[in-house]
Parts: C-alpha cells; structure tokens; sequence
C-alpha cells in the first residue's frame, strides 16, 4: 500500500530536492538533497542567509519553481509528476501566497481581492466558504473596508487582505516569503500574530520565508538552511536564541 502525505500528517513535502542554477564550471547549487515535510496546523519558519536556498525551497513546495531532481508534493499531488496546467490547478487549490509586496489586484475592492481564487478557480464559495470568508472579514478588521480599493487601505490593511485572500479557500499551506518585509514594526507583528493564530486556532499550514529572528520567533517550528542544507529542525525559539542559531550558520561556512 503506498503511503500518502496526509497519511503521515503532511500537509506538503519534499524528497532528495536539488535546485542547480547554470551549467559546467558556472553552476550553482541552491538545494543540495533536500528531504522535509510541513505538518498540518504548524507554523513553519524557513530561515538562512541570503543566498541559503530557504526561498527556492519555499518556490518549489509551493509548485513556483521546478526542481533539478527529486520530488514535491502539495497535499497528496506529487507536483513533479504534473503538466504545467494541472500545476496551476493544484496550486490555486492547495496553496496560498503571502508576500512582502501585498500583489493585491489595484481595480479590484477588498472584497472582491479576497474572493479572487475562487473566481480563478471558476466558482463562487458554497454557503460554509461565504461565513469562513465573512469571518475572516470581521477577525481581520476589515468590515469597513470591503468597498475599498487597495490605494485607499494602508500597508498594514492591505497585508490582511492578502492574508484573508490567502486563507479564504482554506489551502493546505499558506506559504508566506517576508511578509513582513514593507511594514513597520507594530504593523508586522499585528500580522505576525495573524499567521499564528490561523495555525494555532484553525488548523492552518504555515510555511514562512524570513531572514528575521523577531520574525521566525512566532512560528512553533525552526528550518535553518545553509549553502541549500537544512542544518537546524528544531522547536520554536526567542529572537535571541534564533539570532544565535544563524550566527552560528554564518561563522561555520
């Protein structure tokens, strides 16, 4: 019997995944025999060093970029086995996307940019999907936003909009990559806060993508790559003992 990724937990993962750039004297590796699974309802941060292969990791589990060799899946789709359409299919169903740049569509209202994967998707949310979408309205501050246009909400706004966009379909996995990379502090942490509340109260799987040891403190698991190796897998952590962790990286290489 062959085992599935949700039998094991696994909201995505990935098997022997290497990512070279280039070719000949010129190549460069960015994932060197990669093997790590998201499990459902957990908060992942993926950090490193620019350079790490922390986002290329992310692109690929998230069916944005294809590997050199290895596997990919995305709930139980083995994304390495699909045609570029069925890959955008699985994509908009099984994934959501937060990024530090917001990508909200500008003509559009904030409704109408949280309902937006539905209507990629060719249909509209059944009666459970339309009170999730409306919850995420009311818990995101947004109701008296809806009829705004993204040029009228501030940074901070816009990102829950994103974020109720991303989690509105209810993805297997949020991937997130700096989502607090354009805002200020406060405005960050009010997001962070988001992420983990959606994973610790919903259920939801949360790969992020950050340079930043504040950032990675509110996630309950820790990837560290260096040089496209996972060198750290390990438990939630302060800020300090974070910093600490990608020193170490850094004076290693």
């Amino acid at each position: 019997m062959q085992i599935s990724p949700s039998d094991l937990g696994l909201a995505a993962r990935v098997v022997d995944l290497t990512k070279t750039y280039g070719t000949g004297t010129g190549a460069v590796t960015a994932l060197d025999a990669v093997s790590v699974g998201m499990r459902r309802g957990q908060f992942t941060a993926i950090i490193g060093a620019s350079g790490s292969g922390k986002s290329t990791l992310m692109h690929i589990m998230a069916g944005l970029d294809v590997p050199s060799d290895g596997r990919a899946w995305l709930g139980d789709q083995e994304l390495t086995a699909l045609s570029d359409r069925e890959l955008t299919r699985v994509r908009r169903r099984a994934a959501g996307f937060v990024f530090q740049s917001f990508n909200l569509v500008p003509v559009l209202d904030v409704r109408s940019n949280i309902l937006l994967p539905f209507d990629l998707d060719g249909r509209r949310p059944n009666a459970a999907e339309s009170e999730w979408v409306e919850r995420l309205i009311e818990t995101l501050g947004l109701r008296g936003r809806v009829g705004h246009r993204p040029h009228e909400l501030s940074g901070g706004q816009q990102q829950r909009v994103a974020i109720a966009r991303a989690l509105g379909t209810r993805p297997d996995v949020i991937f997130a990559d700096e989502p607090t990379g354009n805002l200020d502090s406060r405005t960050g942490r009010e997001v962070l806060g988001l992420l983990a509340e959606a994973s610790r109260d919903h259920g939801q799987s949360i790969a992020m993508v950050t340079h930043d040891p504040v950032a990675a403190s509110y996630a309950d698991r820790i990837i560290m790559l260096a040089d496209g190796r996972i060198v750290h897998d390990g438990g939630a952590g302060t800020p300090a003992e974070i910093s600490e962790l990608m020193l170490e990286a850094e004076t290693a290489r």
